[in-house]
């Protein structure tokens, strides 16, 4: 008698990001008017923001700079002539009744960037993700509901402009991610770009980097993509991780059980760690675009393209390739020494000061780094250079002065004194006349220890290198004190 066996289905999943970047200028992008976070509800307002009649827009052009760089970062081409469009939709946050956006002639189309993960041996995993296109647009303003966090169940709605006129890149990925992992890595990697390049804080608690996940999923091997839902409200990269991996269980376990996937829009709901129904797309909408009858085409010349080209900085990929390859350093230490622009840059000063690149490493990612997240401070804040970390390196390595003796001196390094002062009358004891006499009184003061060490409990050897060390100030050089002490147990 034979029975049937039931073959599982393996599944795959399509994800996609679209990310909007608020770009880090002072003024709005067709007025100026300021766009300081925080400011009372309408008061970063002007005529043309909020759309009254007979007011003209006029392009920031450090909005075309900051979007040519950003584009130029992700490897696109850039479009010499685009244009703006009118994208119409109605809602209360939108003052106009429509946004100024860009359509089919967008600023940047056909990039990449490289995400890198780190497997279980530490070793490196890169992937590129493509970069359908990077066009620039307006925002809307900001809606708040009381007595609920959306639109259903709440009492009333206020509306704060303040928003309104703030200038966004809008960031489509190509449909390249296949995990929660991929995707949040995927948008730490692209607010590591922003911030590297100077063209946004990418602060996703203010806003200015929002992401929303196009997710679908599909039996392995098959190429039809399954149906598309739409997840929305994520403020932080775990958060955009953990909804992706829910949803993707959600919708194998409904068609698993026989239900059909319905294109939809859903919220993540952060409380209860799952996504919610928020409103059924039937069909694409229809904005009815048309160029924006107000503004100009766009025109960036050979000159400007290469002057912004010339201006960008070394990226994350860039260093962790440089990190990896040429300094010798794991993969972890390469993505925290890059994760933030001024770091790597303190890191290279040091190196460039004659520091070992694995010890200033060894000294940055965990204790000065755990300074900073302790007293929530930027490295450029820090009383040591890392001109004085190369010369605490350097001591180190030329026997001067141990590990343990440059650990505890750090708070005071930490606030800016100086090596010299930090380590006056605190080099080692390297000379073993002056350390064996030590090592000798140490012994004849412990016979009890001594006897214990003789009979087999070797594991007191650092009670008695502890004695030396604590008897000279913590100045012997340890790895002579290990060896004497060793020498004079065994004699």
């Amino acid at each position: 008698m034979t029975t049937a066996t039931t073959v599982k289905t393996e599944y795959e999943a399509i994800i996609g990001l679209e990310t909007h970047c608020q770009l880090s200028t002072n003024t709005k992008i067709f007025s100026n008017s300021s766009t300081a976070f925080g400011a009372d509800p309408n008061t970063n307002i002007d005529p043309v923001c909020m759309g009254l009649p007979g007011v003209l827009p006029v392009l920031n052009e450090k909005v075309l700079e900051y979007a040519v760089k950003a584009g130029l970062a992700l490897n696109c081409q850039i479009a010499r002539y685009s244009k703006f469009d009118r994208k119409q939709y109605f809602y209360p946050d939108l003052p106009k009744n429509y946004q100024i956006s860009q359509y089919d002639l967008p600023i940047a189309e056909h990039g990449w960037l490289e995400i890198e993960l780190v497997d279980a041996e530490g070793n490196p995993i890169r992937k590129r993700i493509g970069i359908t296109r990077l066009h620039m647009e307006e925002d809307a303003g900001k809606l708040v509901h009381a007595g609920s966090d959306r639109l259903s169940g709440s009492s009333y709605s206020l509306v704060d402009y303040n928003r309104a006129g703030v200038p966004l890149v809008e960031i489509v990925s190509e449909p390249d991610l296949r995990s929660g992992l991929e995707a949040a890595e995927y948008a730490e990697e692209l607010r590591r770009i922003v911030r590297y390049l100077g063209v946004s804080d990418g602060n996703m608690q203010e806003g200015s980097l929002r992401c929303d996940v196009n997710i679908s999923v599909r039996p392995v091997g098959r190429k039809k993509f399954g149906t598309k839902v739409e997840i929305k409200n994520m403020n932080s990269f775990s958060a955009i991780q953990r909804a992706i991996d829910y949803e993707i269980e959600r919708q194998i376990a409904a068609i698993e059980a026989g239900a059909s996937i319905i294109q939809e829009t859903r919220l993540w709901e952060e409380g209860a760690q799952r996504t919610s129904s928020m409103r059924v797309k039937e069909g694409s909408s229809d904005y009815r675009y048309f160029p924006e009858p107000d503004l100009a085409p766009i025109e960036v010349t050979d000159a400007e393209l290469e002057k912004w080209r010339s201006e960008l900085p070394e990226l994350p990929a860039q260093k962790r390739h440089h990190y990896e390859s040429e300094l010798g350093l794991s993969a972890y230490d390469a993505r925290v020494l890059t994760e933030d622009r001024s770091i790597a840059e303190y890191f290279e000063t040091a190196i460039a000061s004659g520091a070992n690149p694995k010890a200033a490493a060894n000294w940055i990612t965990p204790d000065i780094a755990a300074h900073l997240n302790k007293q929530k401070l930027s490295i450029t804040e820090i009383g040591l250079t890392p001109t004085n970390l190369a010369d605490i390196i350097t001591r180190i390595e030329t026997g001067k002065i141990s590990n343990a003796q440059a650990k505890e001196k750090l708070p005071d390094l930490l606030t800016g004194i100086s090596p010299e002062k930090a380590f006056a009358g605190q080099e080692l004891i390297t000379d073993p006349s002056v350390l064996e006499p030590i090592v000798d009184e140490v012994i004849a003061a412990n016979p009890k220890e001594l006897e214990k060490y003789r009979n087999g409990n070797t594991n007191l050897k650092g009670f008695f290198v502890g004695q030396v060390l604590k008897k000279t100030g913590k100045r012997a050089d340890p790895k002579l004190t290990n060896e004497l002490v060793e020498k004079k147990l065994n004699a």
